[in-house]
């Protein structure tokens, strides 16, 4: 929808400060963890990521099973197909990152930054349960994302989701 699509970063946002511009495109994801290990499951998904609101946000869609997998009902806990909006808050210089899935009605909402060579995003599950996103391993056509959630002791991260992506050659899906 043309309304929606921005054709890059908005002029307001350093390019120093361009975290996710480079994720624009499609990505076909291998699902090693969604909440429990399932990397001996072959379970695909794929992600969509584009500019937005006149280059001012990056937003995607998150899918899993990959669409051309889908079944009538794959149940909750394997059915994924939410969105992410990431807005450039130039106060914070930083991102202000909402995820939001109605599959199950998780909505999540954390501050983006890069730090190094990987962009790590911290936040909060609805509930308050502190969590920390991150991109890491990241080329030009490739990265993992990883999803942890603290643990009660305060101290200890344990990872929630883990999936390894790659770029989609344009049209086609894997």
């Amino acid at each position: 929808m043309k309304t929606l699509d921005a054709p890059g970063r908005s002029p307001e946002i350093p390019a120093e400060a361009d975290a996710y511009g480079w994720l624009a495109g499609g990505w076909n994801l291998e699902v090693l963890r969604y909440g429990v290990d399932v990397s001996a499951e072959g379970i695909r998904g794929e992600a969509h990521f584009g500019w937005v609101l006149e280059g001012r946000a990056v937003q995607d869609v998150w899918i899993m099973p990959r669409r051309a997998d889908g079944s009538p009902d794959p149940g909750k806990l394997r059915n994924m197909y939410g969105t992410t909006l990431r807005i450039w808050d130039a106060a914070m210089q930083a991102w202000r990152v909402t995820w939001i899935n109605p599959v199950t009605g998780a909505r999540d909402e954390l501050i983006g930054r890069r730090i190094g060579d990987e962009i790590v995003q911290v936040g909060a599950h609805a509930d308050g349960t502190p969590i920390r996103w991150c991109f890491t391993e990241i080329t030009p056509d490739s990265f993992r994302w990883t999803g942890e959630v603290l643990q009660p002791d305060g101290k200890t991260w344990q990872i929630e989701g883990e999936f390894r992506a790659r770029r989609m050659q344009e049209g086609k899906h894997e």
